[in-house]
């Protein structure tokens, strides 16, 4: 990665504080985990266009920004969120919000301080020992960053065989102060072999802030995991998110990314499949005006016998950028892959850009993968034959978008959260 020759002063003058602001002593594993990551992010610098990952996304904004530490507040999930009613943890500014709810059955959670979130038992010895395992900061700045400022990070565990029937929610909210603010949300989720769960990650928020946020998901031999991402961020804020998944033999996990606010989104999303294993990756992107976002996947195939399946749409108006990069990775001994990777994009504007590169890796010879990317605009015969039932032009174009849009909601299996997206998107294409 290229460095961002941008001074790290006050990323060090913040570094500093937060160790001396802690509001508890960091155990020395902690310590030692922020001290490297912190020199990671110092000697990678903030990536720039010269390197091929971030060739269509410019971080100059963020890197030239001085953000302010996240202030304590409160916020109103219930109003700001209520789809996310349940079993839910709200982070507010990166801190958790009291009161935890007691969490379901065979469901554990705990903070990166040690405190036990209200269901009464302890983590498992070796569910902390996953942290940072998943999400490397070695060739990531973000993720380094994310790694030197952990604060409230929350572990969340499923116990073997658990089968958990309603969705845990997990709802980041940024209220900034006067000045832009920076906070670094940490996420590390394990799964039991055999267990069943869904989560939901919902990022939201107003005013001028940068969301910088990581998740590690190891799901067990043979369970199943169902995972939505949806973010809502102010169209004046900065999202940087890395989702990074361990997937393990037999296992099954889908993914659903829906990212509807946010200025400059970058997604970086990663899953290590194992023989017999599963993953779907699905993605909505929906940008006007001057918004960007990146959609960055790579899903390894490190072992045989393994397959995924990748469907993204973007829908893109006004003067609105977006990126695409799929890579899917084969290795040599993963023989019986079945791998397919599709990309299709809808453009409302001559304005709008939109950069599609689907890549695959193979270095085994039986395998089947099929990649693919289209860019198109809304179709004229369609458009023609609604406006021949008397329903206007832009009804017409709305009609047509939704169902385009739709085919991404409907995989969405969380009722109250699948409503929320269906109202939000005919509210944009109104």
């Amino acid at each position: 990665m290229t460095a961002q020759t941008t001074p790290t002063d006050t990323w060090l003058s913040q570094f500093i504080a937060r160790k001396r602001n802690a509001p508890w002593p960091d155990a020395p594993w902690i310590d030692l985990l922020r001290q490297a990551a912190f020199g990671r992010f110092c000697a990678l610098g903030f990536p720039t266009a010269r390197n091929e990952d971030w060739r269509y996304t410019d971080v100059e904004p963020i890197a030239a920004t001085l953000f302010e530490p996240a202030p304590v507040t409160t916020a109103d999930a219930d109003t700001l969120a209520p789809f996310t009613r349940g079993n839910r943890l709200v982070f507010v500014n990166g801190r958790l919000q009291r009161p935890v709810p007691t969490l379901p059955r065979g469901v554990t959670a705990g903070l990166l301080s040690g405190q036990k979130l209200k269901n009464g038992s302890e983590l498992t010895s070796n569910a902390w020992e996953r942290l940072a395992k998943c999400a490397s900061f070695e060739a990531n700045a973000f993720v380094a960053l994310n790694t030197a400022f952990l604060g409230e990070a929350a572990c969340i565990y499923v116990a073997r065989e658990a089968v958990v029937e309603e969705p845990i929610h997990l709802v980041h909210i940024t209220i900034p102060d006067s000045a832009p603010i920076v906070s670094h949300p940490r996420t590390l989720i394990v799964v039991g072999e055999f267990a069943r769960c869904t989560f939901v990650e919902t990022y939201l928020g107003t005013g001028d802030y940068f969301s910088n946020s990581v998740t590690e998901i190891s799901v067990g031999a043979g369970a199943s995991v169902d995972h939505y991402k949806i973010q809502t961020e102010s169209v004046r804020a900065f999202h940087v998110s890395t989702l990074s998944t361990e997937i393990a033999r037999d296992a099954r996990y889908c993914t659903t990314s829906i990212a509807l606010g946010g200025g400059l989104v970058r997604n970086n999303s990663g899953a290590r499949l194992a023989e017999g294993s599963n993953a779907t990756l699905n993605g909505l992107y929906l940008v006007e005006g001057s918004q960007h976002v990146d959609n960055q996947l790579t899903v390894d195939h490190a072992e045989p016998n393994a397959s995924s399946h990748e469907l993204y749409r973007g829908i893109l108006d006004d003067t609105a950028t977006a990126a695409f990069n799929g890579k899917i990775v084969v290795r040599k001994d993963a023989q019986k892959t079945d791998a397919k990777q599709t990309n299709q994009n809808l453009m409302l504007s001559d304005d709008a850009v939109v950069n599609a590169k689907p890549e695959l890796q193979i270095f085994a010879d039986d395998v089947k993968c099929t990649h693919g990317a289209t860019v198109g605009q809304l179709d004229a015969e369609a458009a023609f034959y609604l406006r021949s039932r008397g329903i206007g032009p832009q009804e017409a174009r709305g009609m047509l978008t939704y169902a385009f849009a739709k085919d991404v909601i409907d995989r969405v299996k969380v009722a109250p959260v699948r409503s929320m997206l269906e109202r939000a998107l005919f509210e944009k294409l109104a």
